[in-house]
C-alpha cells in the first residue's frame, strides 16, 4: 500500500509539473496569404501561436521583455517562429491611435490578423491577459 501511495504522489508531481512548464498558447489564428517566419516561408492556413521563454536582447531603454519568441504550429508540430514585440497594458493608446468617438480599450483575449497598407507585411495583434503581443510577417512575393 505504501508503494501505491508513493507512486501515486510522484505521479501527480509529474502531472503537475508538466502543467506549470507548459507553454501558454496566445490564440488561434487563420493567416490567409504565404508568410516568412523567422526566414522560413509558411503556407496559409490555421495556426496556434505559443509563447516561449526566449525573449530578445532589449534596446537601451526597453523592457527587458520588449520582444519575445513564438512559436507557429500546425498539428501539434512547430512550423515557424517569430519575435513578438510585446506591449503592456497601457501602452497601445500611445501607439494606435482611437477612433474618434470611442472608448475603452482592445477586447481582452482577442486576435486579428490583418494585411498591412501596401501588401508586403500580415500583422498578427493578439491581446492576452492584458498584455498584446505584435507579430509582423512579410509576404512571401
Amino acid at each position: 500500500m505504501r508503494i501505491l501511495h508513493t507512486f501515486g504522489s510522484a505521479l501527480a508531481i509529474v502531472l503537475i509539473g508538466s502543467v506549470a512548464f507548459a507553454q501558454p498558447t496566445l490564440a488561434t489564428v487563420r493567416i490567409g496569404h504565404e508568410v516568412l517566419l523567422n526566414g522560413k516561408s509558411v503556407p496559409p492556413g490555421t495556426y496556434q501561436i505559443r509563447l516561449t521563454d526566449e525573449v530578445a536582447t532589449p534596446a537601451v531603454g526597453q523592457s527587458p521583455r520588449a520582444e519575445q519568441w513564438v512559436e507557429f504550429l500546425k498539428g501539434g508540430q512547430v512550423v515557424g517562429r517569430e519575435l513578438a514585440s510585446v506591449i503592456g497594458a497601457e501602452e497601445p493608446r500611445a501607439v494606435t491611435p482611437r477612433p474618434k468617438g470611442t472608448t475603452g480599450t482592445m477586447k481582452t483575449d482577442s486576435a486579428r490578423v490583418e494585411v498591412l497598407k501596401g501588401d508586403e507585411y500580415v500583422r498578427v495583434w493578439i491581446t492576452r491577459n492584458g498584455e498584446h503581443y505584435v507579430i509582423n510577417a512579410p509576404l512571401v512575393r
